[in-house]
């Protein structure tokens, strides 16, 4: 059971209040949590408001919950009323009421609609307690209760009166079974930011929570890694293990739970090449540990700095000095099938020279491989998500591994079953791999509204209509506008609560500046965009500037706007990739591949809704028109979108936002 302390009605009223507020002063420190006079006394005033309510609105038979745990940065649920009618999330605060307190009540109900299957089918209203005062009803009451309802606010004293209304005001439904309700399961996804917040606090945990029954996949797949891990151990072994998975599934999940687990304390870290994720983990975790008292600022950010690494820096640094021996025993390499090979290693950036004279692979291996004893390097492969030219792909990594008698690997199946060649580890089964079928992450969890959501973008973005049609259904949570405007109001409609919205597009969309959605974010920018809330107008969902794949890959938004470019279009029937150079548009077909990719990685942002925006275009009719910007080619592309089942916008404002699917669960 997830709360602290659960009663009927009739036993809340039989109970002392001072007995109440003692189970959950008891259920507090048995979760190792500090107690304090200001939080009892609140549990008391609570109590007490509660016992009031119930016994004047008659609800003996009813079922309370109190404290009730979310996987959501260590919050809980005040209080959770199931009466006759609905489900009513509670939240006492002493202050008055404001958007910041109605958000977070707000969110606390989405979270029991998404992830708890006993409040599946009922009416959900949230409710913020604020003060001593009373209850005013709502001039319009709800016309549909179902769902979750819009936040209503009344007085500690108010409550009776706030109980009667919803009897009266609700209509009869399913009915609520109170001890059911209280054992069903409560499987959230937290985000990635949240994820491995939590991770980094309690240094790894024995169970990645999962939205869907059929997620155990991401639970094995943590056991196959740690048992990877105890054999390297036991054998004074170095091993290489491949985690494979498509959009979505949990294979950065998976690397900061083997980071922050038990391998911390023998050294490990988290290399990644995508800069924005670094920068905006680092933040998160340093602002948490500050904020939970562990160390000052500085302190925090020296720590985080250690466990999260740009992974072309760790390389160079070893191949600068072949006597440095790294600390860690335990590396995560993510996104290594976008590691470089030899000629982009030794190429570098335009800023900056290279000192590295093999591929990144074999740079990985040579320095892991001076860590006497046993070392892993955790590979995580996503499929699918090769946005750049010079990215060695699994081939190059079975290569070294083969080249290298002092190494061995375990994967999945599918890393020796692969059609692309330079994406197939190796040829037939060699004697230095282990397979492995839990190392391969195949069931999507980021998206929260529909599983199919990855498999769709994939039948999508291979011009596969019938397939994604069938895929589609009634329930995808992916729509079309070609209004700007309509696109805004759309995120801001659907990001309820604490959820977050925000803008994303190609780098390559170079023309929709012309279409009013020029501005990107800068890499600087990327934390604060990710970190902060409106009314900071740094944030993602101040909907002014659009994360590009760069920004994004490896992070996450609850709901996407995808602003179409004119880089990937259809033309005869087919999708057709494109760059922009000097004042037109030039075929692209050797990076036909990396630009459907690139917008792989755009349409499986979203945890909740996205909505693809395509832009008008210029009319080919009159003195003015663009040609870099054809309304046909535009047309072309949203038709595309409709045919495969994506959903008109218009849809999406007149249906019910409240209701989950069932297939939540």
């Amino acid at each position: 059971m997830r709360a602290w302390f659960a009663c009927t009605g009739l036993e809340l009223l039989n109970r002392a209040p001072a007995d109440t507020v003692g189970r959950l002063a008891s259920a507090q420190q048995a979760r190792g949590f500090a107690g304090s006079p200001d939080q009892e006394a609140a549990w008391q005033g609570q109590v007490s408001a509660l016992r009031r309510a119930v016994a004047l609105a008659g609800g003996e038979a009813w079922t309370l919950a109190l404290e009730f745990d979310l996987m959501r940065l260590e919050k809980r649920i005040d209080a959770v009323l199931l009466t006759d009618r609905a489900i009513l999330s509670l939240e006492f605060k002493t202050a008055a009421a404001s958007p910041a307190t109605l958000a977070e009540a707000e969110d606390y109900a989405l979270d029991l609609r998404d992830f708890h299957e006993g409040s599946r089918g009922h009416p959900i209203l949230p409710v913020l307690v604020a003060g001593p005062g009373g209850f005013t009803p709502p001039t319009q009451p709800p016309l549909f209760w179902h769902g979750v309802l819009q936040p209503i606010v009344c007085g500690s004293a108010g409550l009776p009166d706030l109980l009667r209304w919803v009897a009266e005001a609700c209509p009869a439904g399913l009915p609520l079974d109170g001890a059911a309700w209280l054992t069903a399961p409560y499987r959230p996804v937290p985000n990635i930011v949240e994820a491995a917040t939590l991770l980094y606090a309690r240094n790894g945990v024995a169970e990645i929570a999962a939205a869907r029954a059929d997620a155990a996949n991401l639970s094995l797949t943590a056991d196959a890694i740690a048992r990877q891990i105890a054999a390297a151990r036991a054998d004074s072994a170095k091993v290489v293990v491949f985690v494979t998975g498509i959009p979505g599934a949990g294979k950065t999940l998976c690397g900061l739970n083997a980071v922050f687990g038990p391998s911390r304390q023998e050294g490990a870290a988290f290399l990644t090449g995508n800069a924005p994720l670094v920068a905006v983990l680092r933040s998160a975790l340093a602002r948490d540990a500050v904020a939970r008292g562990d160390c000052d600022r500085r302190e925090a950010e020296r720590r985080v700095k250690a466990q999260l690494q740009n992974v072309h820096h760790f390389l160079e640094f070893y191949a600068r000095d072949p006597a440095q021996i790294p600390p860690e025993r335990l590396i995560v390499f993510d996104e290594a099938q976008r590691a470089w090979d030899e000629a982009k290693a030794r190429a570098g950036t335009q800023n900056k020279r290279s000192i590295l004279t093999m591929s990144e692979p074999a740079h990985t291996l040579d320095s892991m491989g001076r860590r006497p004893g046993w070392a892993v390097i955790v590979a995580l492969i996503g499929q699918g998500q090769e946005i750049n030219t010079g990215e060695a792909g699994l081939a190059e990594w079975g290569r070294v591994i083969a080249a290298n008698p002092a190494w061995r690997a375990a994967a999945a199946p599918r890393v020796v079953d692969a059609t692309d060649p330079v994406q197939r580890l190796a040829e037939g089964r060699p004697d230095w791999l282990a397979l492995d079928p839990d190392l391969d992450l195949m069931v999507p969890i980021r998206s929260v509204r529909d599983a199919s959501g990855a498999a769709w973008v994939a039948a999508v973005l291979e011009g596969d209509a019938t397939e994604a049609r069938r895929l589609a259904g009634p329930n995808l949570p992916i729509f079309v506008t070609r209004d700007l405007t309509a696109l805004r109001a759309a995120l801001r409609g659907m990001a309820r609560g604490l959820r977050r919205a925000g803008l994303v597009r190609a780098a390559g969309a170079r023309r929709l500046r012309a279409e009013g959605l020029g501005a990107e974010v800068e890499t600087k920018e990327v934390p604060d965009w990710f970190l902060r809330r409106w009314p900071d107008i740094r944030a993602s969902d101040a909907l002014e500037a659009a994360a590009t794949e760069y920004a994004c890959q490896g992070l996450e938004l609850d709901v996407v706007g995808l602003a179409w470019g004119g880089d990937f279009i259809r033309r005869g029937g087919a999708w057709v990739a494109r760059a922009f150079s000097g004042t037109s548009w030039q075929r692209a077909a050797k990076d036909q591949d990396f630009i459907r990719n690139t917008y792989r990685v755009l349409l499986t942002r979203a945890r909740y809704e996205t909505v693809i925006w395509v832009p008008p275009g210029s009319p080919r009719q009159g003195p003015f028109h663009d040609p870099t910007r054809d309304a046909a080619e535009m047309d072309a592309v949203a038709d595309f979108l409709l045919a495969c089942g994506a959903h008109p916008l218009v849809e999406a404002t007149l249906a019910p936002q409240d209701t989950a699917p069932a297939l939540l669960l």
